[in-house]
């Protein structure tokens, strides 16, 4: 993040890069118009990253009849990445601003930390799925621990009311 001064001689926070993930959910699309204002405001990229996370295999009895082998789950998630990202990049929100696609594998927090550090990313706006409690600790908070991880400023936006973990 470039800190430059103003006329005045105060120091002027510039951001050139936005980092802005998505998992195609409907929460997940909270932050993408603030991440748009802010880039609009501060002629800022965005770049938009998906995340493929691996595959675990069930254990036990799954109910299907045959499983279908990990690899080709894997595959299939990045296809879809790989349709979907252009589609969301296309979205109204985001004409007129430059906008980068990053679609990487691994865990998504420590993958949206890492490729925030590649990229010299100046700010995260990341959506919260807003669960609370067991459904929390059950599947995590990615939000939380990039939040926690990032070296630089994140903005976690959360859901409007009414919509809190219902994604």
């Amino acid at each position: 993040m470039a800190i430059t001064t103003d006329q005045s001689g105060r120091p002027a926070l510039q951001l050139r890069k936005i980092l802005l993930p998505t998992d195609f959910s409907g929460c997940a699309n909270f932050a993408l118009p603030y991440a748009a204002a802010i880039a609009r405001a501060a002629k800022a990229t965005i770049i938009c990253i998906n995340v493929v996370e691996p595959i675990v295999p069930a254990v036990g009895y799954t109910g299907l009849a045959e499983p279908m082998p990990i690899a080709d789950m894997s595959e299939q998630l990045e296809d879809s990445a790989e349709r979907e990202l252009p589609q969301l990049v296309d979205c109204e929100d985001l004409h007129g601003i430059n906008i980068e696609e990053v679609i990487v594998h691994g865990d998504a927090a420590a993958e949206i930390v890492r490729v925030a550090e590649e990229h010299e990313v100046d700010l995260i706006v990341i959506s919260s799925h807003g669960r609370t409690g067991l459904g929390r600790m059950i599947f995590g908070s990615t939000a939380e621990a990039v939040v926690r991880h990032a070296k630089c400023p994140v903005l976690v936006v959360k859901p409007p009311p009414g919509e809190e973990g219902s994604q």
